[in-house]
Order: structure tokens, then C-alpha cells, then sequence
């Protein structure tokens, strides 16, 4: 490798939002280095809404299960089913889709390579240079150090971004985060599956037991299912947490295939660039959806979005269009993060109050309404006396008349 090599965009993370970024600059005839440690799949449930599938062109093959339903699970075990009208949640496996949107961006012209991120230097010009440690595959130790010089960077490297604290974007060292660990674990066979197992359904745990402020879930993954959990609790036992939602699940005996954990971001940084020629994407901007903790479709979005702000850079040379990855993700979906972020910090507080959250998804309007706003990723502003009927019927929740 030629340590003299430049490339107008170095993008540092082959997850979603990496390797989204360096398809969409590909696409912008720009020439790109995606760089990606290889070997890591990120613990997450999976899911993926139509939207998604739709707006990034995901190709049939590669959704393993169709999630028609949704189950929540209270403290007290009462258990609401929340049909999915219309559609489907659909449902991936990290390691296939992830190298699959990565050969997507290396078919549209960005070059691959297999390395770890070390550090950001400048030359005597001023252009940015990343050292990283080259390798054939995956292994840890292994590397040869080389160095390639970037007109811009996309930091897509996950939570706790090395590429953000190297690159000087301020506000770094004041992200919160939690911890999410799941188990990929064989699907039940006929004789091991419960009366109550359903391969079509997630189910979502808002239990104290399963975590004291988010919630679990076990989610079909067809031959396989992600059972996991998250907590910002550091002295919580996430694996023992999983290994009790096997047993409540009927799964404890099934085969387990991984173990995956990984720091996740409480909300979006404040900032995305160091004002030069740096930009972040995905895990590494904070884009993990409170309550919910999605985090694909929000990582696809903001890494097409920073490839948008970095193309921009490199045709006007003005060091603001950086600024606009932030400005026009939070003008699409600051909303959503917002009354999100709300709903965690006050619904998942207790026990009763997870309790009332269930009982509230009862409610036929609340399940349409949320669903609807799911699969399109938008607040949905149809059927205004269905959003009337909510707020009261939130509030006599919030004050406690409604019974439980």
C-alpha cells in the first residue's frame, strides 16, 4: 500500500451508517476508502421497518423472519399482542446485512480494506492523514501499520468514537451511554417450543428483573432469535438478566451461538464535526432512538446525511456544510428523539409506571398511532380525535384514575 495515497473521504466503520456513507459518496463519484475492523457484530434486535427497506433498496433475501405482531410483557405479566396492520417489521441478521451494504458502497466504487483505526495526524498542508493497522482478515495483534491521507473523514466507528475524540469534535467527553447485551440463540424445534411460542412475534419486556430503566426483548430471527437486554445501570447483571428471560421465555435450554454486548448512546451529540473536516455518523453522533433503542434505520439515515455534508464540503470548500449532517437529521427526527427521550425518562422510572405503560398500549388508537409513526418514521398527524382521545387518555394515567 502507497502511504502517499489520498482519498477525498476516508470512512472509518463498515457498520450501517459507514457503510452507507461510503456508498452514498461512491455514488457522488467520489473516491473513498471504507475502513472496517471486520470480525465485530454489534448486539441489536434486528428490526427493520418498511420505511428502511424501502428508502435504501434492501433486497428480499435479506430478511430472515417477518415480525406480523408485537408482544409487551408488564411487571405484573399482563401482556398486551399489538397486531402490525398492513405490513411487517422485517427482521435481519447483523452479519449478513452489515457485508452486505458494504459490497453495496465496493460495488458503487469505494475500496474495502480490513484494518483498525489507530490515530489522526496533518501534514504539512493541512490535510488530515489516518494511520491504521492493515490486515488480510480478521485477527486480533495482527497489522501493519499504514498511513493514507483524507480530504474528509466520516467517523462511523461507534460508540465512544476514537475518530470524534482524535478529531477534536467538541462535546465527546460528555456523552452518557448504557450497555446492551443480547444472545443469539437456536430457534426452538417443534419438541422444545412452548404453546405459546410464536416465530412471527417480538416480544418486549418492561420489567424491573429483565432492567431497571429500559427493557428486554426476544425478538425471531427465523432459525435463530436475539434475546437481549440494555441498562445504564453499571451494577446490573445484563447477562443474568438474559439468562432469567430465557427461562421465562421457554428458551433456556435452546443452543447459544453468541454473546455480543456494546456501550450505546443515551441521545444525539451536540455536535457532529470539528468545524473541519470531520463528521460523525451512526452510533458515533448518537443516534440510538430512546425508549425504543432502534438505532439501523437512524444509523442509515444520518450516514447518508454526513456523506451529503462531506460531498458538499468537498465541492464548495466551505467547512460549514458539515454542520448540515446534524441540522437536517434533528429537523427530520428531533422530534421523534425528543418525545422518545420523554417517555423513557418518565415511563420506565417503576414499576407501577411500567405497569401503566402497558395498560395504555392497550388502547387500540395508541397501538394504530404508534405503529403508524414506526413504519414511517414520522409523528403521524392523521386522525386528529385519535390523538385527542390519547392525550386524555394519558393524563388520567399520569394522575393515576385510570385503573391498572
Amino acid at each position: 500500500m502507497n502511504t502517499d495515497e489520498i482519498f477525498d473521504a476516508v470512512v472509518i466503520g463498515g457498520g450501517p451508517a459507514g457503510a452507507t456513507a461510503a456508498h452514498e459518496l461512491a455514488r457522488q463519484g467520489r473516491s473513498v476508502l471504507l475502513l472496517d475492523r471486520a470480525g465485530r457484530i454489534k448486539p441489536c434486535g434486528g428490526a427493520i421497518p418498511p420505511r428502511l427497506i424501502k428508502d435504501f433498496d434492501i433486497p428480499d433475501h435479506l430478511l430472515v423472519a417477518r415480525a406480523e405482531s408485537a408482544r409487551m410483557i408488564s411487571p405484573a405479566n399482563n401482556r398486551v399482542d399489538i397486531p402490525i396492520d398492513n405490513g411487517f417489521v422485517g427482521m435481519v441478521n447483523r452479519d449478513a446485512f452489515d457485508e452486505w451494504l458494504r459490497e453495496r458502497a465496493q460495488a458503487a466504487g469505494a475500496q474495502r480494506r480490513i484494518g483498525t483505526f489507530k490515530s489522526l495526524s496533518r501534514d504539512d498542508d493541512g490535510v488530515s492523514v489516518v494511520h491504521y493497522l492493515a490486515r488480510e482478515r480478521h485477527h486480533k495483534g495482527e497489522g501493519v501499520p499504514v498511513s493514507v491521507r483524507a480530504r474528509t473523514i466520516v467517523g462511523a466507528d461507534g460508540a465512544r468514537s476514537e475518530v470524534a475524540r482524535q478529531g477534536k469534535v467538541p462535546g465527546v467527553e460528555d456523552t452518557r451511554y448504557v450497555f446492551a447485551y443480547h444472545e443469539i440463540v437456536r430457534a426452538p424445534t417443534a419438541d422444545q417450543r412452548s404453546a405459546d411460542y410464536d416465530g412471527t412475534r417480538c416480544d418486549v419486556y418492561y420489567q424491573g428483573r429483565f432492567s431497571p430503566d429500559f427493557y428486554g426483548w426476544v425478538f425471531p430471527h427465523g432459525d435463530t432469535l436475539s434475546i437481549g437486554t440494555g441498562s445504564a445501570d453499571k451494577g446490573f447483571s445484563l447477562r443474568g438478566s438474559v439468562q432469567r428471560m430465557r427461562e421465562a421465555s421457554g428458551l433456556s435450554d435452546t443452543e447459544t451461538l453468541r454473546r455480543e454486548g456494546a456501550p450505546l448512546p443515551m441521545k444525539p451529540l451536540k455536535r457532529w464535526d470539528n468545524g473541519r473536516d470531520v463528521v460523525l455518523a451512526g452510533d458515533a453522533a448518537g443516534v440510538v432512538a430512546p425508549a425504543s433503542g432502534e438505532g439501523i434505520y437512524y444509523a442509515m439515515v444520518g450516514g447518508q446525511l454526513a456523506a451529503q455534508a462531506a460531498h458538499e464540503l468537498l465541492t464548495t470548500g466551505d467547512v460549514r456544510a458539515l454542520k448540515l449532517a446534524r441540522k437536517r437529521f434533528m429537523k427530520l427526527h428531533g422530534t421523534v428523539f425528543l418525545v422518545l427521550g420523554i417517555m423513557q425518562t418518565f415511563w420506565y422510572r417503576s414499576e407501577k409506571r411500567r405497569e401503566r405503560f402497558v395498560k395504555i398500549c392497550e388502547d387500540r388508537d395508541v397501538q394504530q398511532l404508534t405503529f403508524e409513526s414506526y413504519m414511517n418514521k414520522q409523528l403521524t398527524r392523521k386522525k386528529p380525535m385519535a390523538h385527542v382521545r390519547i392525550f386524555f387518555k394519558d393524563l388520567g394515567h399520569l394522575l393515576g384514575m385510570a385503573r391498572v
